[in-house]
This record gives C-alpha cells, sequence and structure tokens, in this order.
C-alpha cells in the first residue's frame, strides 16, 4: 500500500525556517515524481514546488522560489522541502504528491488526472 507521510511543520516567527519531510513506503520514490502543495484558509490547493522522477526538472511557485528548496533522499525513501525566510502568507497545511504523472516544469499530465498518493498534511503557522 503507497503511503506518505508528513511531518516537520509548526509555529515559526516570520523569518524563520522550517524542514518538511514526506517519508515514503510501500514504493520507492526514486520512480515517482515530487510535488509538495499547500492549503491556506479558505483557499485553493497550490502546487509550491515538484520535481521530476529523474530530479533532472525542479520547479518552485514564484511566491517561493529563492526560499524553498526541494529535495529527496532515495537511501532513506524520503522528499523533503527546506523553507527559509518564511512569511505569514506561507501558512497553510503542506502536503506532499508521489505520482508518475505529477506536473512539473514543461509537463502537464492529460486532462481530469488526478494524483492518487497524497499525505495527510503538516500544518505550517507563521506568525509573530
Amino acid at each position: 500500500q503507497l503511503q506518505l507521510v508528513e511531518s516537520g511543520g509548526g509555529l515559526v516567527q516570520p523569518g524563520g525556517s522550517l524542514r518538511l519531510s514526506c517519508a515514503a513506503s510501500g514504493f520507492s520514490l526514486g520512480y515517482y515524481a515530487i510535488g509538495w502543495f499547500r492549503q491556506a484558509p479558505g483557499k485553493g490547493r497550490e502546487e509550491v514546488s515538484c520535481m521530476s522522477i529523474s530530479g533532472e526538472v525542479i520547479d518552485y511557485a514564484d511566491s517561493v522560489k529563492g526560499r524553498f528548496t526541494i529535495s529527496r533522499d532515495i537511501t532513506n525513501n524520503t522528499a523533503y522541502l527546506e523553507m527559509n525566510n518564511l512569511k505569514p502568507e506561507d501558512t497553510g497545511v503542506y502536503y506532499c504528491v508521489a505520482d508518475m504523472l505529477l506536473a512539473c516544469g514543461n509537463y502537464k499530465p492529460p486532462d481530469g488526472y488526478e494524483y492518487a498518493s497524497w499525505g495527510q498534511g503538516t500544518q505550517v503557522t507563521v506568525s509573530s
């Protein structure tokens, strides 16, 4: 059974840092593209970062470029999202996704395609 478990969220002051982890079980992350999404209160879910299956394509939402870094450790079967210089608008529930057809860079999945493997999410709150 494919499972993703996020951790590392919490309350942090503006300008602070957090490192989110996404531990995978039941499959190898090395065969899947990885995405980090977030959902702020009252808003839709947005993709903040992605990494292609090969790891050669990495992309970030404009709002987090230069502050967030996506990575993965295939040996430990875990993906990460390093978040620096956090802002109040970064507040939300963060989810990781692993999918062979994850949108990343110039690649877009077929219309209507839905990602099946989501984690349960981890809350990030940026507030003074």
